[in-house]
């Protein structure tokens, strides 16, 4: 025998194939981008920031706004080129527009490999095998986190994202979310205990909690009662090694008085609130079937704030809702006046087909931009103030990560803002007290407190 036939023949090495994501919209898009990842690591792929290098691309995409699908529409015809030099290239598009455009991208784009819904992206690695069909936007009977990886990817990251509830059942007549992610369903508390410790172990600190209306969430516990959402946010609180809880997107007829307690109560879970309120007018306020008043809102923060005088509340507001008069804009303003936000998201109303408000006739669309300038300039000037008012504060601070400046650091206030420091002696996760020293636009300056 030869000494070449002798010698055991090489292992062939399979490179790893190459998953870009692009992901739109709001925080709940990400944690589901994060869990595709997931999902798709069990089928060989790993993430890449260059989607030239790809072995798939995948679209995860918001309904929200208007044009969302022309935003989509427009990704992928720039995709075309890319799949014409690589014909083996997947695409995929999941999320809101998935689920509501269905068929009809696959049509208009017959690049597209696969469509899935934010309810079935469980099935994604069947889908690719051919297990599955290429659309799947129906709302199935199973769980999806009863199909997805039970421990998340290694991560580097201090906070994290954690789905605990998704659906609406509140039927606002501007959204789409009942229609496009469904009825509300909690998870379970076993299930999302579980997620946050497996968290907590691969080194993330900060948790932020999320549902479509995160605060109406009421999970069945080990023995099938139903909790509350303050009940699970103190039950979070005992994980040792969680410093920090946050939670989004509330609605403020589902701010039951055991939350309201746990603001009080809990020091883990941070002085910020997001309430959207959408108008301060009542007269819009029904129009849009928000099923409050704008005085039973200004009694919530009431009752907030004595609760924790300390807290920073932000909110949403849309300008230019069919039917709105100078008068319901004026009353928006004097509740904005009147709480006074650390910041807030402001919108010219879209219309969204589909939903009860779709076909009223809108107003001029120059009157809603000047109102929408007016409105943008009051809750600046706020902006403004709540960050100047940290100044000479000492706030916890969570660095996340190196600055563009050499030795610098970036991290979170306790009230989410991002806070720039100076120093060497901080490494990305650490948790520490900072004393703040000047504001920026958007961002805070600090030194490391003694």
């Amino acid at each position: 025998m030869s000494d070449n036939a002798s010698k055991t023949a090489p292992e062939t090495v399979t490179a790893a194939k190459k998953l870009f994501i692009k992901t739109y919209g709001c925080q709940m898009n990400v944690y589901d981008s994060q869990r595709m990842a997931e999902a798709m690591g069990g089928e060989g792929y790993v993430l890449t920031e260059d989607q030239a290098e790809a072995d798939m691309v995948l679209l995860n995409t918001c309904h929200i706004r208007e044009k969302a699908a022309e935003k989509l529409y427009s990704d992928l015809g720039r995709l075309k080129p890319l799949k014409a030099d690589k014909p083996d290239l997947k695409i995929g598009v999941a999320g809101c527009v998935a689920q509501a455009e269905g068929e009809e991208i696959v049509r208009r784009m017959p690049i597209v490999d696969l469509v899935v819904g934010p309810q079935t992206y469980h099935r994604l690695p069947q889908m690719l095998r051919g297990e599955a069909p290429r659309i799947l936007t129906e709302f199935p009977e199973e769980d999806k986190f009863d199909h997805l990886p039970q421990n998340r990817a290694t991560r580097r990251a201090p906070a994290a994202f954690l789905t605990v509830q998704e659906g609406c059942d509140k039927f606002c007549a501007f959204c789409v979310v009942p229609y496009t992610r469904g009825a509300e369903v909690s998870r379970p508390v076993q299930r999302i205990l579980g997620e946050a410790r497996d968290l907590v172990a691969r080194g993330v600190r900060e948790i932020t909690l999320l549902g479509q209306n995160v605060n109406g969430w009421h999970g069945a516990g080990e023995d099938g009662r139903e909790w509350g959402f303050g009940r699970l946010i103190r039950a979070l609180s005992e994980i040792d090694g969680l410093d920090r809880i946050r939670y989004t997107t509330s609605h403020p007829n589902d701010m039951a008085d055991d939350l309201i307690e746990a603001h009080r109560d809990v020091p883990q879970l941070m002085p910020y609130l997001h309430l959207p309120v959408q108008s301060g007018s009542d007269r819009i306020l029904k129009a849009m079937n928000r099923k409050h008043t704008a005085v039973e809102y200004l009694r919530l923060i009431e009752r907030i704030r004595a609760a924790r005088p300390d807290i920073m509340l932000t909110s949403d507001f849309i300008v230019g809702f069919p039917g709105e008069t100078d008068q319901d804009h004026a009353d928006t303003m004097r509740l904005i006046e009147e709480v006074g936000f650390g910041t807030a998201f402001s919108f010219k109303y879209s219309p969204r087909p589909g939903t009860p408000a779709y076909e009223r006739e809108e107003i001029d669309s120059k009157v809603a931009d000047a109102r929408l300038q007016e409105l943008q300039a009051l809750l600046t000037r706020q902006q403004k103030a709540a960050q100047q008012d940290m100044i000479g504060r000492t706030l916890g601070v969570l660095f996340e990560k190196p600055g563009r400046i050499p030795g610098q650091m970036i991290g979170k206030s306790d009230y989410l803002h991002s806070v720039f420091v100076d120093t060497a002696e901080v490494q990305i996760g650490d948790l520490a007290q900072v004393r703040i020293v000047e504001s920026a636009t958007n961002s805070l300056r600090g030194e490391l407190a003694a």
